[in-house]
């Protein structure tokens, strides 16, 4: 772990800390600041803070403690992926399960962006990462990745392959207005038709590698409707106003329907032997950023879940 120390100056003072880390540490988005202060690793003149709402006052040190950054060069590489559709402005593709999304530490390689290197000519200097909120992000190690999925959510994912639609993509998400819809199979029989989960979303205070519902985490919504009730589980229709971390791994977990094959948030609970969780992107509309076109595609279920599927429709549990 490094420490990385700084001051707070006249431009900063008065701000909130996570802001005041993204103006004076430029590749430390304010979401990743959050986390770094929920995860204890924030101090101010040596003591440590938990409350990103701080206000810095001028003078103050600043210190910050996170893992060091290893300098790795991307490469193009030949990785076959599915692509639903692709212009000269975006690429859509079907996300298979067990693909990172982009490098980080372990995952260096055979990464969709790996994959995306090899299908288009952008240098990763050239494409931004922008998140959800709007904010830029590592984008030496993310070219062209607007949005993300976890290792083994599989689905459509839409990709920039300029900065133009990266801008325009980045700016529909922050404002909400980007059809997310997912589905999934979830332990325990849901007893609502529909429901509205908005509960906050942060880094658990339990386990760091882990998100949970915390009081002092970020607002996160997700729309949840019954498609098929069997016998102790529930096959869901998702939808989500917000992309935090695990989200919808997270809320259904939390409201007693964790989603089957989900390692980190069933209590490894695999009454199936899936080999990835049960959470699929379905369905992404957006309007396309120079055509100006709403467009909407859809990525059918993998094979492994609609094989879990027949086999509870057909009463076939094990």
């Amino acid at each position: 772990m490094k420490k990385e120390n700084k001051k707070i100056v006249e431009n900063v003072e008065g701000k909130r800390i996570d802001q005041a880390i993204n103006l004076l540490w430029n590749d430390i988005s304010r979401s990743k600041a959050s986390e770094l202060i929920q995860d204890g690793q924030v101090l101010v003149d040596g003591e440590v803070i938990k409350k990103s709402s701080l206000k810095v006052k001028l003078g103050q040190e600043l210190t910050v403690c996170r893992e060091e950054i290893q300098e790795v060069d991307l490469v193009a590489e030949d990785i076959s992926i599915d692509i639903i559709y692709e212009d000269d402005d975006i690429l859509v593709v079907n996300k298979p399960k067990d693909m990172v999304v982009h490098p980080a530490v372990g995952n260096w390689s055979g990464t969709l962006v790996n994959a995306i290197l090899g299908k288009i000519n952008e240098s990763d200097d050239e494409i931004l990462d922008i998140d959800e909120n709007g904010e830029t992000n590592d984008k030496k190690y993310r070219p062209g990745i607007v949005h993300r999925l976890d290792k083994n959510t599989t689905g459509v994912m839409v990709v920039a392959k300029n900065n133009l639609a990266h801008n325009d993509i980045a700016k529909q998400i922050q404002d909400r207005k980007i059809k997310k819809i997912y589905v999934a199979l979830v332990r325990g029989v849901v007893k609502e038709n529909e429901a509205v989960i908005e509960l906050p979303i942060g880094r658990s205070t339990s386990d760091r590698k882990k998100m949970a519902v915390v009081k002092n985490g970020r607002y996160a919504y997700t729309r949840v409707k019954v498609l098929e009730r069997f016998d102790k589980y529930t096959y869901v229709e998702v939808e989500l106003k917000t992309g935090r971390t695990h989200q919808i791994r997270v809320h259904l977990s939390h409201i007693g329907y964790p989603i089957v094959g989900d390692a980190a948030y069933s209590n490894g609970n695999n009454p199936f032997g899936v080999t990835s969780q049960m959470l699929h992107s379905k369905i992404l509309g957006f309007v396309h950023p120079t055509k100006k076109e709403y467009m909407e595609f859809e990525a059918p279920i993998p094979r492994e879940f609609e094989d879990v599927l027949l086999r509870l429709r057909s009463g076939k549990l094990m």
